[in-house]
């Protein structure tokens, strides 16, 4: 009988950091393209939040890849970044994530539209939630228009970012067997 090694890491838990780190990664080159000077005259549409889009993608498949402390830290960066007011979209992004863990469904079987349908309401009230807190601190920068079109095209790509989670990534939903006897995934 050969005796396991104190150093061997549970391939589930090896696999959650793994996906944390490529979560991570993705986040790193989203704001290296969003900070990029590339377009430079005044009046451009938005383009949509990417980095929203797969952080609600990931936790309607696989909500143990992405902690509140990851999603926390995550936008955090991106508020300080990209110089939005620290710690609100954050705020909003962990409100809205968090609403959306609460309804996963730990099934193969739901249906894509209704998941859409979900994360899209989701995005649409973190914009709204935003556009109103920044109206009522007066903050010149505030385009309530501008906010709802942003939320309008982030949640029209949101099945592009989901289908290149699944099929690009791999990061598929947890299925029955997926779980261990308690109802926890493995």
């Amino acid at each position: 009988m050969r005796a396991e090694s104190p150093a061997m890491v549970d391939p589930t838990t090896l696999d959650r950091w793994l996906y944390r780190l490529i979560f991570l990664g993705l986040a790193g080159l989203a704001v290296f393209v969003m900070i990029l000077p590339l377009e430079t005259r005044p009046g451009r549409l938005p383009a949509p939040d990417w980095m929203l889009c797969l952080t609600l993608a990931w936790l309607q498949r696989r909500p143990d890849y992405l902690p509140p402390w990851l999603i926390a830290g995550v936008f955090l960066m991106l508020d300080m970044l990209l110089m939005r007011p620290p710690g609100l979209m954050t705020a909003l992004v962990l409100v809205g994530s968090e609403f959306l863990r609460a309804r996963q469904q730990v099934s193969v079987e739901t249906a894509f539209g209704p998941e859409w349908l979900l994360t899209g309401g989701t995005i649409f009230a973190i914009y709204l939630a935003d556009g109103m807190v920044l109206a009522l601190f007066s903050v010149p920068e505030a385009d309530f228009g501008r906010l709802m079109f942003l939320a309008l095209v982030t949640a029209l790509v949101y099945p592009l970012v989901a289908l290149a989670s699944r099929y690009a990534l791999g990061v598929r939903r947890v299925t029955p067997g997926d779980l261990d006897p308690r109802g926890l995934n493995r």
